[in-house]
Formats: C-alpha cells, sequence, structure tokens
C-alpha cells in the first residue's frame, strides 16, 4: 500500500511539475527547423535536452578540401543539414548546433531498396549513390522527433533519441532488396585522412560494436557505438576503401567482404540486408559511448532496451516539455514559436559527455568517473559566457554548476593547465580569443550557484590568465596591450583579456582574496592602452608603443579584431561603461556614437569575405550576427538614455529573429543568439557576467512566469505591451519602483513579481 501511495505521488509531480503547477504542453511551439538555412547552422533532428546524441539529417557529403585548399561552400554545412537541398545522404548520430566551425557527424545510417550502392552519389545525381530526394511536404520535425520520405525508396524515415542512443524507424515496402547501409567514412568538414581508424564486431544477426577515430577540429577524438536492429538481418558485408596497402597480415585468409565478423579499416562502409513486407518497420537503436564497447551497450540496454520507438519518443517529448515549462509566456503565436525554439535551441548545448555508469574519457586520454556530478562538453564559450551561461544561472543553475565542475575537470586533466577555451570530445580546439571560461566559473560562484571548491576555482582561473605563452598574455602582461605585429587579433585579445580579469577580480573580492583583487582589477583596465583618443576608436598598437597608421574603422580584416571591426570592439568594455563613455567624451558623444552605429550604412565590401555574416545580420553597422556587440543596446542606460535601449532591443528582436528556416540573423553558436532572445524578451540582459546586475530593456512579452529550482516563482508582466509600445514608462518590482534600469540576480532568485508598464511614447 506504501508503495502505491509513493508512485502515485511520483506521477502527480512529474505530471504537475514544479511549484504543483500543470505542466503546459510547448513542444507544439518548438519548430527545430528555424535557424537551418544560410546562417542558422541548426539541425533539424531528434535529441532530447543536453544529450550526447544529436540525430539528424545529413543533406549532402561536402569535402573540407578541394584541390588541396580549403572549400567555401563546406561552411554551409556547419550542422549536415541545409534546408535548400533536395537530398538526403543519412542520418548520424553528432552534431553541432550553431557553429561556425564543425567536427562529428559520426555513424551514418541510410535505408534503402533495390541494387546496392555504397557511394552517396551527387546532389545533381542522385541515383549515382544511396543518397535520396525528398521534399519539405513529406518532413516533419519536432522537439525530439523527425520524419521524412525518401521518395527514391518509398521509405519513411523516423527518428528520436535518448541522451546517448539514436532511434531509428524505417518504413519500408515489400521487397527483397532492403538495406540499412551503416557509413562510418562520413563525416561532417569531412576530407580523405579524417579518419585514422574504425572497427566492427558483429556479434550476432541482430548486433554489432565498434569504435571510430577521427583527427579534425577535435585532433584525437574516439566514438564507440552498439547498434542493434529489432529484425535479423539476413546477410551483411562491406567495402574498405583504405585504397591499396603495402601491408595486410595474414587476415588476408579471409573474405572480409561479405558475413565476416570483424571490420577493421579506415575508410569502411557496410551495409545489412533484410526482406520487408509492405509498410514493415524496421527499427534501429545506436548507442554511443566516448570510454569503450562495452559502455556503449550498456548505455543502449539502460536507456532503450525493449522500449518501442513510440515510447521512445514519448518519454523524449515529455522530456522537452518539462524542460520548456520552466519558462511560461503569454503572447502572439509567432511570438510563442519564436520563444519555445529559442529555448529548445538553448538547451541543446553543452552535451552530457559521459556514460550511464558516470565513466568518460578525459583531456589526458584516461577513463575517469565523475562523482557527484555531470560532465559536460561542447563548450564555445566565446559565444556562450554572455548570455547562454548567465541564463543558465537563472534557469539551470544546477546543471551550469556541473558544467564548471566539468571544466574543472578539463583544468585538472590539462598538460597545460588551463581551463577550457573551446572544447568538446576530450579534446582542446583553441578555437576563439579570450579565456571566457573564467567569466561563467566567475558568475556561477558569485550568484551562489557552484558547491565545488571556490578558492581552487579562483587558482585555475589565476592560471589560466598567467599562461604567457598563449595568444599573446606575455605581452598582455608586461606591456598591458599586445603588439599588432605579434598577433592578428591583437585589439579583440586585449579588450577580451581585459574584461576575463575583471570578472577573476571579482571573484577574488567575492572570496576575500584581495592580493589577487588588486592584481586582476588593475589588468582589466588594460583596455585604455588600445583606445586612441584621437579618433575615439580602439586602434592596433605596435609594439614600440605608437597606433598602426593603416587603420581602417569598417574592416574585419589585418585591424586587430576577430568576427568584428572596430566600430563594434570600441565599445567592448562591458566591465567598465562608465570609464568608456569618459574616454569617448561623456554621456552625450557617446549616446551619440551609439546613435552613428545602429544608424550607418555599413557596405557589402566590409563583410564580403566574412562567412558567418549576412546583411540579414546587420542593423547600420551594428553586427548582431556575431557576438562582440550583444551587450551594446544595452550601453544607452549608462549614457542616460535609457529610451535608445528599449527602442534597440526590440527593433533587434524583430528584425534578427523569424519563424522561419532563415530567421537568424547569425549563427546561433550553441545557444547563444537564443539566450540574447530569451533574455531580452523578458526584459533584462547580463552585460557583464561576473556581476549581479541585469540591464532593463523593454520587455516583448506579456507575461512570463519562471519556474526556479528553489521552488519560488518569478513573474514578468509588461501591461500595455505592443508592438508600437516598446518604451517604459515605470518599473515596479514587488510593488516598489525602479529608477535605475537595473534588476539584481538576487531579485530574480527570491522570487516575486516586476511589472513593466508600456507606452508608445520615451520617458526622456
Amino acid at each position: 500500500m506504501q508503495k502505491t501511495k509513493f508512485t502515485f505521488l511520483l506521477f502527480l509531480l512529474a505530471y504537475f511539475g514544479i511549484n504543483g503547477q500543470q505542466l503546459q504542453k510547448l513542444t507544439p511551439y518548438v519548430h527545430p527547423l528555424i535557424g537551418t538555412e544560410k546562417m542558422g547552422h541548426t539541425f533539424p533532428g531528434a535529441t532530447v535536452p543536453f544529450g550526447s546524441v544529436q540525430l539528424s539529417p545529413e543533406t549532402d557529403t561536402i569535402s573540407y578540401e578541394l584541390n588541396g585548399k580549403y572549400n567555401g561552400d563546406v561552411y554551409k554545412y556547419c550542422a549536415g543539414y541545409r534546408y535548400e537541398d533536395k537530398t538526403i545522404t543519412g542520418f548520424s548520430h553528432t552534431h553541432f548546433s550553431g557553429t561556425g566551425h564543425s567536427d562529428l557527424g559520426d555513424f551514418l545510417v541510410m535505408p534503402t531498396t533495390g541494387k546496392l550502392k555504397l557511394n552517396p552519389g551527387t546532389a545533381s545525381n542522385p541515383e549515382s549513390g544511396y543518397r535520396s530526394r525528398f521534399s519539405h511536404s513529406d518532413e516533419t520535425s519536432e522537439a525530439g522527433y523527425y520524419k521524412v520520405k525518401l521518395q527514391d525508396y518509398n521509405i519513411l524515415a523516423e527518428l528520436t533519441a535518448t541522451t546517448r542512443v539514436g532511434v531509428h524507424r524505417y518504413t519500408f515496402p515489400k521487397t527483397d532488396q532492403a538495406h540499412i547501409i551503416l557509413d562510418l567514412m562520413a563525416g561532417i568538414y569531412n576530407y580523405n585522412n579524417k579518419n585514422v581508424w574504425t572497427y566492427v564486431r558483429v556479434n550476432d544477426d541482430r548486433t554489432l560494436t565498434g569504435y571510430r577515430q577521427t583527427n579534425g577540429w577535435a585532433r584525437t577524438r574516439t566514438v564507440y557505438f552498439a547498434m542493434k536492429f529489432s529484425k535479423p538481418f539476413k546477410s551483411y558485408g562491406q567495402k574498405n576503401y583504405d585504397g591499396k596497402r603495402v601491408y595486410n597480415g595474414f587476415w588476408r585468409k579471409f573474405d572480409q567482404s561479405k558475413n565476416f565478423p570483424e571490420i577493421a579499416g579506415k575508410q569502411i562502409r557496410m551495409y545489412f540486408d533484410f526482406n520487408t513486407q509492405e509498410n514493415e518497420a524496421i527499427e534501429v537503436q545506436l548507442a554511443i559511448s566516448p570510454v569503450s564497447q562495452a559502455n556503449a551497450m550498456e548505455n543502449l540496454e539502460k536507456e532503450a532496451g525493449n522500449l518501442s520507438f513510440d515510447q521512445i519518443k514519448t518519454k523524449a517529448q515529455e522530456n522537452w516539455n518539462k524542460e520548456l515549462n520552466k519558462i511560461v509566456t503569454k503572447g502572439t503565436e509567432d511570438q510563442k514559436v519564436n520563444f519555445y525554439t529559442a529555448m529548445y535551441h538553448t538547451f541543446i548545448n553543452p552535451t552530457i559527455y559521459m556514460d550511464a555508469n558516470g565513466e568518460y574519457k578525459g583531456l589526458d586520454q584516461n577513463t575517469h568517473q565523475a562523482q557527484g556530478f555531470t560532465n559536460y562538453t561542447t563548450f564555445s564559450l566565446w559565444d556562450t559566457y554572455r548570455a547562454l551561461h548567465p541564463y543558465f544561472n537563472i534557469i539551470q543553475p544546477k546543471r551550469n554548476a556541473d558544467m564548471v565542475k566539468s571544466m574543472m575537470a578539463h583544468y585538472e586533466q590539462s598538460s597545460l593547465k588551463m581551463l577550457p577555451i573551446w572544447s568538446h570530445y576530450a579534446n582542446e580546439n583553441w578555437c576563439m580569443s579570450g579565456y571566457h571560461s573564467v567569466s561563467v566559473i566567475a558568475d556561477a560562484i558569485i550568484k551562489g550557484n557552484y558547491t565545488g571548491d571556490a578558492k581552487a576555482a579562483l587558482m585555475a582561473c589565476v592560471a589560466t590568465a598567467n599562461k604567457r605563452n598563449y595568444e599573446g598574455i606575455g605581452d598582455y602582461i608586461d606591456k598591458g596591450y599586445i603588439p599588432a605585429e605579434k598577433n592578428g587579433t591583437s585589439v579583440s585579445n586585449t579588450l577580451e583579456y581585459a574584461y576575463d580579469d575583471w570578472a577573476i577580480a571579482q571573484l577574488a573580492k567575492h572570496l576575500g582574496e584581495t592580493e589577487i583583487y588588486n592584481q586582476f582589477i588593475k589588468r582589466s583596465e588594460n583596455w585604455r592602452n588600445n583606445f586612441d583618443k584621437t579618433t575615439g576608436f580602439m586602434r592596433p598598437r605596435m609594439a614600440d608603443g605608437n597606433f598602426k597608421k593603416e587603420f581602417d574603422l569598417l574592416s574585419t580584416h589585418g585591424q586587430g579584431f576577430i568576427e568584428g571591426n572596430s566600430w563594434n570592439y570600441s565599445f567592448f568594455v562591458p566591465h567598465n561603461p562608465d570609464g568608456l563613455i569618459q574616454q569617448m567624451g561623456g554621456k552625450q558623444k557617446f549616446a551619440s556614437k551609439l546613435d552613428q552605429l545602429f544608424s550607418m550604412h555599413l557596405p557589402d565590401e566590409f563583410f564580403a569575405d566574412t562567412e558567418d555574416i549576412t546583411r540579414e545580420g546587420i542593423i547600420g553597422g551594428y553586427v548582431h550576427g556575431n557576438e562582440p556587440a550583444h551587450h551594446v543596446a544595452y550601453f544607452y542606460n549608462w549614457a542616460g538614455q535609457p529610451w535608445k535601449t528599449q527602442k534597440q532591443v526590440r527593433h533587434i528582436l524583430e528584425m534578427q529573429y523569424k519563424s522561419t528556416p532563415d530567421g537568424l540573423g547569425g549563427n546561433d553558436d550553441t545557444g547563444q543568439m537564443s539566450a540574447w532572445y530569451i533574455l531580452s524578451s523578458l526584459g533584462f540582459y547580463p552585460v557583464a557576467p561576473g556581476s549581479e546586475d541585469y540591464a532593463i530593456g523593454s520587455p516583448a512579452i506579456k507575461n512570463a512566469v519562471l519556474a526556479l529550482e528553489n521552488g519560488k516563482n518569478f513573474e514578468i508582466e509588461a501591461i500595455d505591451q505592443s508592438p508600437g509600445n516598446v518604451y517604459v514608462k515605470k518599473i515596479l518590482l514587488n510593488g516598489k519602483e525602479i529608477k535605475n534600469f537595473t534588476l539584481k540576480h538576487s531579485d530574480i532568485m527570491n522570487g516575486g513579481k516586476i511589472v513593466f508598464y508600456m507606452s508608445n511614447k520615451p520617458k526622456k
């Protein structure tokens, strides 16, 4: 009887969710196809929140190199899927969401009928390979589920997933020539020598295991798998595309091309043959592991086991619905689609990186056990420190604390003793500038969301910031800036280090480490060394102390910046806007310069060679499609003109986020663009993570309730909200007026209600 009561209580908790509120069905508002075209680089397939497996269609096989050089077209396929393509080459299990560089695309599976073909063919001649035409009218993409009709084979393909298992269901026509291809050569940003080695062991007529090792963006990456069919295959085989080998050993005694249970090589494609009846469905479960084949099989059995496709799909969508209910908003249909698709994007990455038993492969390539935390990977920190991780500190604080612990594990396993810069799959990619993990760590600890050793975390931040032989840090420490002739991104590095140093100083102050605070608060003012008072802009500086003579404010190339120009980076002092305003001549001149940024015309020539920016991602000279200026619209608050912040924020929300496949103004960058949308729609933004303060803007929703992990609710209401009423007339927090356009993190986490009174006239 007691057990029955306990089971019923669990049911009630699961059904009614946080704080006893009944979960709303929010998954229909998620449209995973948003952002799949142009520069969105998102994938439309099946995953669960923060899932290791991200199962999705690939629409072409573009090589990273062409005639020995970088192939620019590969950039269009960072996520593997492009909306405007007409064919699908298969469904692979690992993807990045919204990145401007890529890797992954492991274990591509493709069902076919008729004559067996083991090459993917070409988009212009699909019949030459195993790919198939498809139509968007026969395509459905939902949170946790994807469906498409493969027209050339009359096969209905459906996908769903658990955390570590991709689940396929292929409904075949009647045929004695049904095949399921496993392509172990396929990958994203692929090239001939990317595969280091692959291995497959066929255990019985339903099950196989193996691994794939690649040398790509992640230099040494091994992924293990276990694959299980719902129906025995009648025969199987493989083709090895390694080319002519000097030495083959004595395995040559066997015919390894057909029905041979152990396969190894660099370039392998396998096939499995079936007889099928009309509308017969074959389900495939494929689990991955960073550690071993045995762990992959254990992941499969624990997470999928004997569950049917429909049961797993239901669980995946229930999981998404639970996460999406952490914020419940009221608004138009378009607003809800944009809002919950953005929430969906923010809950894709970082990804869980450990097996069901807690094991994972570390940066030292050894197996580790995650003790008391969930280990994560896919840290695109140059992007996500700005809004995604601060957003997690509100909505996903426990996960974010585990992400910090994952960064600390990375540091402990690092041979260079550095925190992550851009890391995935037990590898450091060293991509982009700054050491922004220190911002994420400081923000989490200062906001009370970290249960680990805070002093050890501070010392890891200090060690990373003092790594003299990394990206000009030695010169930065000695000179207070990085000489332009020594580093192509000298200015942006200096500016980003200065902000990171401020974050370290705030953490040191929080922990009572006065000496460290004094050291890093002084370093945080190094941005002044690249500010040219004669032009009023940030400018490259030479080793002799003089500013670089050849200087173009609008160019993104050869000017000392990464993914931006001086117009955008000159405002990158998020930690000291008052100091920047003083340098630029006072509040009025500063506001005028902001006005000019948002109203100027940026000629095409200044972003023609920048892969990740199109005209759609630009407002005036403000580039929202890249991150360095994401805080800039909020700077009007410091200039004494908050109504302009309100106007510009609402304009950006309207222009840069649309509910269409090309609806994002740039890469989503593993959730940063979407986090900006969510927080700005709610009415506030973390200009300088590492502080308790959020800058208030203009809420775009009429009402939202944030169900916090501490059991409290924080409600946001915008009275007289409309597309024309973008200006804030008055703000009440729990009945008390806010006049400084600042909301504190503790104000949110203590629960309560903030009310915005909106108007169509600015309050000056």
